[in-house]
């Protein structure tokens, strides 16, 4: 596989296989609620100085179908300032952006100075569900390492943060939680024919995961494998990794007020 050697890769990405997915547990709710308050607080500061300092990020998701991106990204998300972020649920290229590079309606969504684009799927689903699927022959998809790569470099480069997450379960977690979604009158539309024939390819998807972390796993942009076995494991673990890379050079302490509306309010409101 050729990759510029400006493009540092991790000397030892993670693979799937190496996730202890039954002992990854939090079962205490009280922890939990607790340790997730103080996350949710935290990335509510990191997002307030993203906004200050004009920093710019992109958190990509990816995983299994029903491995607990929407809820983890619910949770990212649930006390923060709606106009800091954008979330894009990403699906089958329309009409249009077929006739275009895949990295196309990924760079339209690239986020301002101030913001943060998260990704529900992403360009990553080039070397995933198009490699595994065959909506890309293996010349494309081969190709997208490079692609993605020296994408993700240019961003780098230009002061954008890339925080990557792939979140795995096993096959059986998988199929519970299929049973619960079509059980559930108001989750039922979220399992579809394509999660329920995805899973005859499970060891394929496996294998493009675990060579998509071996060939982009970079030292600017690493991946970040979770175990999503149990879901208040996930969200918090996920939320960690994003507070730490999110926070990492970032200066938090809140800016000083302005002297000049410090007298304007003393002035005028008598405070």
């Amino acid at each position: 596989m050729y990759l510029p050697s400006s493009i540092k890769l991790q000397a030892d990405p993670v693979q799937l296989e190496q996730l202890d997915l039954n002992s990854s547990v939090v079962d205490n709710k009280k922890h939990y609620l607790s340790r997730l308050n103080k996350l949710q607080k935290q990335l509510l500061n990191i997002q307030q100085a993203f906004y200050h300092q004009d920093e710019r990020a992109i958190i990509v998701l990816e995983g299994q179908d029903a491995s607990g991106k929407g809820g983890l990204i619910r949770r990212l998300t649930e006390k923060l300032d709606p106009r800091g972020y954008r979330v894009y649920p990403i699906s089958a290229p329309n009409k249009e952006e077929q006739s275009r590079h895949y990295l196309y309606r990924f760079q339209k969504h690239l986020p301002p100075a101030g913001k943060m684009a998260i990704f529900d799927r992403s360009y990553y689903g080039r070397v995933l569900v198009e490699r595994v699927e065959g909506f890309a022959n293996t010349t494309e998809w081969q190709r997208a390492y490079q692609e993605i790569n020296e994408f993700e470099r240019m961003l780098v480069d230009d002061r954008v943060k890339i925080i990557k997450l792939y979140l795995h379960t096993s096959p059986e977690e998988q199929l519970k939680r299929f049973v619960e979604r079509l059980n559930n009158p108001l989750k039922r539309w979220k399992l579809t024919e394509e999660d329920i024939r995805n899973r005859e390819k499970w060891p394929f998807y496996i294998e493009a995961a675990n060579e998509m972390f071996k060939y982009t796993s970079t030292e600017a942009a690493p991946w970040h494998a979770i175990a999503a076995e149990h879901k208040w494991f996930a969200r918090l673990s996920g939320l960690e990794v994003i507070a730490k890379g999110l926070s990492n050079n970032l200066d938090t302490t809140p800016p000083p007020i302005d002297p000049a509306i410090v007298k304007l309010a003393t002035d005028k409101l008598r405070i």
